[in-house]
This record gives structure tokens, C-alpha cells and sequence, in this order.
């Protein structure tokens, strides 16, 4: 883990006593494991007030602005919010009403924007499951997997028992949430008042966040070098296809970043 990265500092908050825990306590017969379901409900709380946590939060200033920019109502901003949940799927839906695009096609690319997330579920489920583990919890608890709080789950989960986990994040996403559909109804009331270049500033902190983030989370070689190439090749792809230029630069990143992972491991078996 990179000594930057907000991950790291996380980490290094959490308590000494905690440290000496196995990656995966599942025994059962710790007194941590045993412990009330309140307690590590009220951790899962605490850990969305975090510096990630802080920085999304300063995300959501510049979408409000952008809902009322665009018309929308403050229910229909704060109902958004918890409904749609990850930011970027929130900002195509926004430019959808904008473009006058029908129901239907909104829809689809909210959806389709969403479809990243999916590998995050696929990851952290496994995490979080038991065999007594109802699957219901887990597709509720899916909603609230977006990029922050799957990096502060992912970050701490190997602090928490198993039993626990889903306890644990049902705190984090829930709080993350809760607190910036209030930050969002609090900062549409005001955002006559807020220069719009301090709104856009404050937007695209949730990319360097994300950013930051992924790079200090990334488990292989491989995810850094992808990051890298798909910063390099993003501009160039914009330049020749405009249309497809995200989609262009992620597959040609991800297919090269795996041919420089399959050249490293040969060299290393040779």
C-alpha cells in the first residue's frame, strides 16, 4: 500500500489492538467476533467520516449544483441521490434530462455507466458472505457499492470478523448514503450563493480521489500499469474517436496492461 494513498491513512487510524488480527476472523470465538452487532454498526458509521469520505462529500457539493443548474427539483436532487447513488451514473442521468433524451435511453446509459461497478460487487460479496448469510442482505447491501466505499471496505474488512461484515458495511454505505443526500438538500438551498467555478472545482475532486484511491488499492503491478496507460491513451483516443474515446482507451489500457503482466511473469518463471 502506497504511504499516500487514503487507504493507507485509514489504515494506520485504526486501533494497535487491532493489528495482530488474522486477514479472515471467522472462528467465532473471539471476543471481537461474539461482540454486539451495535458496536461494529457503530464502526462501519465511524469509518465513513474519513478523509475519502470527506473529499465524496465535497463531490456531491458540485452535483447539486449541477441538478439545480439543470432544473431539477429538490426532491427530485435528494431522491436521485439515494436511488441512483454512484455520482457518475447521476451526472449522465442529469445530462440525459438536459439533452431532452427519452425515459427509456436515460435508462439504458445509466445502466450502462453502472455496469462498472459490477466487478466491486463480484469482489466484495465474497467478503461478506456466510453460510448463514440471508442473500437478501447481500443484494441490499450491494446498492450501497460505489468507489469510495468499496476502497474503505475493502481496506478494513480484513479488521473485521466475518459474522460481523455485513454489519460493518451496512454502517459505511448506509452513513455515506444518508449524509450526503442531506449534503445535497443542504447545498441546493444554497447554491444560488455558490460560484459556479468553486462548484466544478469541488466535482472533479471525486476523479483524483478515485484515482489516488484505485492506484493505492491495486492489489498487481497490472491495475497501476493500466491506470498509467489508460491516462496516457485517453487523450489520444479523444482526439481520433470522440464517441468511443473512454471505451477505446479502457480496452486498449486493459488488454496492454495484461500483455505487460503475462512478458513480467515469464521473465520471472525464466
Amino acid at each position: 500500500m502506497r504511504q499516500g494513498s487514503a487507504g493507507a491513512f485509514i489504515a494506520r487510524r485504526q486501533p494497535l489492538c487491532y493489528a495482530a488480527k488474522p486477514m479472515d476472523a471467522t472462528d467465532g470465538n473471539t471476543a471481537e467476533t461474539t461482540g454486539s452487532r451495535r458496536y461494529w454498526l457503530l464502526r462501519g458509521v465511524r469509518s465513513a467520516f474519513s478523509i475519502p469520505g470527506l473529499i465524496l462529500a465535497s463531490a456531491f457539493v458540485g452535483f447539486a449544483g449541477l441538478a439545480r443548474d439543470a432544473g431539477l427539483t429538490l426532491a427530485q436532487t435528494v431522491f436521485m441521490t439515494g436511488i441512483v447513488w454512484a455520482l457518475p451514473a447521476k451526472v449522465v442521468l442529469v445530462g440525459a434530462v438536459i439533452a431532452g433524451n427519452s425515459l427509456p435511453a436515460a435508462a439504458f446509459a445509466v445502466a450502462l455507466s453502472s455496469v462498472r461497478l459490477a466487478p466491486m460487487v463480484v469482489a466484495l460479496t465474497p467478503e461478506m458472505r456466510t453460510p448463514k448469510t440471508p442473500a437478501w442482505v447481500l443484494y441490499l447491501l450491494s446498492h450501497f457499492v460505489a468507489v469510495t466505499s468499496w476502497v474503505l471496505a475493502m481496506e478494513q474488512f480484513r479488521l473485521v470478523p466475518r459474522p460481523m461484515r455485513t454489519t460493518f458495511y451496512a454502517g459505511l454505505g448506509g452513513t455515506l448514503v444518508l449524509g450526503n443526500m442531506l449534503v445535497v438538500a443542504v447545498v441546493f438551498i444554497v447554491a444560488g450563493r455558490l460560484p459556479p467555478p468553486v462548484s466544478a472545482a469541488l466535482f472533479f475532486l471525486t476523479p483524483m480521489y478515485f484515482l489516488t484511491s484505485l492506484w493505492g488499492s491495486a492489489r498487481e503491478r497490472a491495475g497501476q500499469v493500466a491506470m498509467v496507460f489508460g491516462l496516457v491513451l485517453g487523450p489520444v483516443f479523444h482526439l481520433l474517436t470522440p464517441d468511443f474515446d473512454l471505451l477505446a482507451a479502457g480496452l486498449s489500457a486493459g488488454v496492454a496492461a495484461y500483455g505487460v503482466h503475462l512478458i513480467g511473469k515469464r521473465r520471472r518463471k525464466a
